[in-house]
């Protein structure tokens, strides 16, 4: 695997009142009031997700559930969100979306 490989490519949207996380290579969502608790809601969720796809009652399913990506609409978010923190990252305003990358929990052969 290459390093890259190792990265799940996620992004947060603020709503009205709350902030909604994507992870965009499982199609996974997590809601919270702030950016951080949306971020750590989703990092718990692409975990258990992880576990239990090579670990647990998933397991057969792997395969599929390792290339489950999201619709075309939320990449093209995730992108613009990417190149408007990069053209204006001169200042840190709050912005309502947030691109980030996740590293993918390892989970250990089962022999």
């Amino acid at each position: 695997m290459r390093p890259r490989q190792l990265l799940v490519r996620c992004y947060a949207e603020k709503k009205s009142a709350y902030w909604v996380a994507i992870c965009l290579d499982f199609t996974l969502a997590a809601q919270g009031d702030t950016f951080e608790q949306a971020r750590a809601l989703l990092d718990m969720q692409i975990r258990e997700y992880i576990f239990d796809m090579m670990a647990g009652e998933d397991r057969p399913h792997a395969q599929y559930l390792l290339t489950r990506s999201a619709p075309a609409r939320y990449w093209a978010k995730y992108y613009l969100a990417r190149l408007i923190g990069w053209l204006f990252r001169r200042g840190d305003k709050p912005r309502s979306h947030k691109p980030f990358e996740e590293v993918m929990p390892m989970v250990p052969a089962l022999c």
